[in-house]
């Protein structure tokens, strides 16, 4: 209880992986410290565990103090969010999945973010629900948990499964959570409080068709071909179906996508297919036959060779070295449409 007997405090157990990715976590903690400092209550509270305690180290080198899961003792939170970034499979360990079925058992609401919804996925606690990842591995976790529905929105609540893509969307997520509740006044102050100027819609996408984040550089006609190539990669297009799609001369289109987007279309539509498909190679167990053919390739030599030439390296090789370094890592992932 408060020292001012007031409401119990919200506790928030943050599970914290090797690698998590420390700007989405404090962008996750920070609207709890203004909601306690501007109402001058503590609403809120957070331990940041990991499964074995002491220094975790992030994703970009920095590290953080944690509390080992067994320190949490018998506590029940209210929330127990799960922050992970690179092989959350790797991190699922037989006392991670046992901390977290017995947090469901005591009705504690599960959340993730970033790839968080993989540990709670691969914990069998997301079958039946709606749930959201980064966008870089919606691919992965749509083709390795089919009863989950995977949204490709910024968060997702769904009753006591809560996730979100990460990022700057982690500020988001928390104002979403005191918003619900405390109400508007004191979510709409913190927001003020951290510079957010806008809450976007719990339905925004991760990905926004009409807008690039420095300002609209690209053209109308160059969207329209791109977005038909994302949407048809298990089964491609001919360049000639993508320029009626886009409404577009071939000629027309070759000059466009010279000048902004450095390279011809066929080119830039087998690498979309091969970054979709590089993201199936490091995070999942599917056949390279598989990978093929959901990459548009029918053929495994050519999806071989092209591999090799894209990323230096057949995708047999990547799928056991490749998993780590960031420098070689396909970005941006392009996703099937659900």
């Amino acid at each position: 209880m408060p020292e001012d007997g007031g409401a119990p405090s919200t506790v928030i157990h943050l599970l914290l992986t090797p690698g998590f990715n420390l700007a989405a976590t404090m962008a996750f903690v920070d609207p709890f410290r203004a909601a306690n400092y501007l109402d001058g209550l503590p609403h809120f509270r957070w331990v940041f565990l990991s499964e074995r305690g002491g220094a975790l180290e992030a994703s970009n080198g920095a590290s953080i103090a944690t509390k080992a899961l067994s320190e949490a003792g018998e506590a029940v939170p209210d929330f127990l969010i799960v922050s992970s970034s690179w092989e959350p499979e790797a991190h699922v360990t037989p006392g991670v999945r046992s901390a977290l079925r017995r947090a469901a058992n005591r009705r504690v609401t599960l959340g993730g973010i970033d790839t968080g919804g993989f540990v709670l996925a691969f914990a069998d606690l997301l079958k039946g629900y709606r749930a959201t990842v980064h966008y870089e591995h919606i691919d992965a976790f749509q083709e390795l948990f089919p009863d989950t529905e995977v949204s490709e929105t910024l968060w997702v609540f769904d009753g006591p499964r809560i996730t979100c893509c990460g990022g700057v969307a982690a500020s988001e997520f928390a104002l979403q959570i005191v918003l619900r509740l405390h109400g508007n006044a004191l979510a709409n102050a913190a927001a003020r409080y951290l510079f957010s100027p806008t809450l976007r819609d719990h339905n925004a996408p991760q990905n926004p068709q009409d807008n690039e984040p420095l300002g609209v550089t690209v053209p109308d006609t160059v969207r329209r071909a791109i977005k038909a190539m994302e949407e048809n990669l298990e089964t491609p297009l001919t360049i000639a179906e993508v320029c009626a799609a886009a409404g577009v001369s071939h000629r027309q289109l070759d000059r466009l996508f010279a000048e902004y987007v450095r390279k011809t279309p066929a080119l830039y539509y087998r690498d979309i297919r091969l970054d979709r498909a590089r993201g199936l190679v490091t995070q999942t167990n599917l056949s390279m036959a598989e990978i093929a053919y959901a990459s548009g390739f029918s053929s495994q030599v050519h999806f071989s060779r092209a591999y090799r030439d894209r990323f230096g390296l057949p995708p047999s090789k990547d799928r056991i070295e490749g998993r780590i370094p960031f420098e070689f890592r396909a970005w941006p992932m392009h996703r099937k449409p659900a």
